[in-house]
């Protein structure tokens, strides 16, 4: 018999930073082990990441044994390219639908470049259903153009059109790397379309007020918060962090990851 209590869950963005040797001390081979070991310790139930290449979804993978992960490459739909990667925890959740989509006016064509933006784009997205509860929603994971604005913007109105035709009217979460602000142009859009930044959103907000750090080459000030989750109205927003952690050497991305704590109401 399925409990009726609302659906209370931990979510996760992190942009891992793709996996180049020229990186150095912060390539992918040294991190990767503390960016597992982060995820295994705070235990988010969902993860939206971004700039995942296919062998480090595999290193991933083969470190988070608690979750199925979903996506596919932006430059074919398949393995190339990088993934915007979603991980929720098989124990917790049943995948009844998931998908991909292009961030440009062919949504279904891969390996494009939409309107002005410099890189293909993309977003994956799964209809979950919580175990315990029966509670159904929709998560959207995106990584938005660094150099396009009109793209930013095309892209999150596509982002939101589709939660509204797959999701069916259920709740919705949207995450990703914005690249741009809460208060910039193309991202009021979420904003203007009823959803909800979780970060003012929250009861408790902890953590720093930015979340690019360019693996702490960046002055304080020039740090900008990119890393974005945003909600349907049906879904209150508990706690709030960008999570700040460093191990002992060297970083875990040139990203902080941006974890909530948010409750589903029946």
């Amino acid at each position: 018999m399925v409990c009726k209590k609302s659906l209370v869950a931990d979510v996760m963005t992190f942009n891992i930073r793709l996996d180049v040797p020229s990186d150095s001390l912060n390539s992918w081979q040294h991190r990767k082990d503390n960016v597992a070991g982060m995820i295994r310790y705070y235990e988010p139930d969902i993860i939206g990441m971004q700039e995942v290449l296919h062998s480090q979804l595999v290193d991933l993978t083969e470190r988070l044994p608690r979750y199925t992960a979903v996506g596919v490459g932006r430059a074919d739909g398949k393995m190339a390219g990088e993934y915007c990667s979603l991980f929720f925890k098989t124990d917790h959740f049943e995948l009844l639908k998931e998908g991909n989509f292009s961030l440009s006016e062919t949504p279904l064509k891969f390996g494009v470049k939409g309107w002005d933006a410099a890189y293909e784009r993309m977003a994956t997205w799964a209809v979950l259903k919580d175990k315990a509860t029966g509670q159904k929603f929709i998560c959207i994971n995106t990584h938005l153009d660094n150099e396009g604005k009109l793209a930013r913007k095309e892209g999150l109105k596509l982002v939101l059109a589709k939660a509204k035709e797959l999701g069916g009217g259920l709740p919705v979460i949207v995450m990703g790397d914005f690249n741009d602000t809460a208060e910039s142009e193309s991202i009021r859009i979420m904003d203007h379309s009823g959803m909800k930044n979780t970060r003012g959103a929250a009861a408790v907000v902890y953590g720093p007020s930015w979340s690019f750090h360019d693996f702490g080459r960046l002055n304080m000030a020039e740090r900008p918060l990119i890393d974005h989750i945003y909600v349907s109205t049906p879904i209150d927003v508990n706690k709030y962090r960008v999570v700040n952690d460093t191990p002992e050497y060297g970083y875990l991305s040139d990203h902080n990851p941006v974890l909530v704590n948010i409750t589903i109401k029946k």
